[in-house]
């Protein structure tokens, strides 16, 4: 077995991150897939599509399993990530090009909400000199 450096800085950055930059993770992961299913249904590779949609609804999913439904915020986001799994659904069922980028632009605003409040938090925490 070879050494991998990038998949141990990788694997290193997840056991190490905060539940914060862990969901920070999350949204870049399924924008990247969101990007990939774009791609694959540009260049009408259904397959590649569907493989990075489904990708895309498995992260969404454990965002909506994790969410804490006692506090507000936590039920105000439940109907809205179920909202993008049903764009999701359809983008792939039909090869909705306008329900992906309506998917990806809301997982866009809330990954840039959720670093704006991770940012803040730091500097609350820190002072200034916290950078995300």
């Amino acid at each position: 077995m070879t050494y991998q450096p990038y998949e141990a800085y990788k694997n290193n950055s997840v056991n190490t991150a905060s539940p914060g930059e862990l969901t920070l993770m999350l949204y870049n992961g399924c924008l990247k897939f969101l990007k990939q299913a774009k791609k694959g249904l540009d260049e009408s590779n259904f397959e590649w599509k569907n493989v990075n949609i489904q990708k895309a609804q498995n992260i969404i999913n454990e965002l909506m399993i994790t969410l804490d439904q006692q506090t507000e915020i936590g039920k105000q986001m439940l109907p809205l990530y179920d909202y993008i799994n049903q764009a999701l659904i359809e983008a792939n069922i039909k090869n909705d090009a306008e329900k992906l980028k309506e998917a990806y632009s809301l997982v866009q605003e809330f990954r840039d909400t959720w670093k704006e409040v991770l940012k803040q938090t730091r500097q609350q925490k820190y002072g200034d000199g916290a950078r995300v």
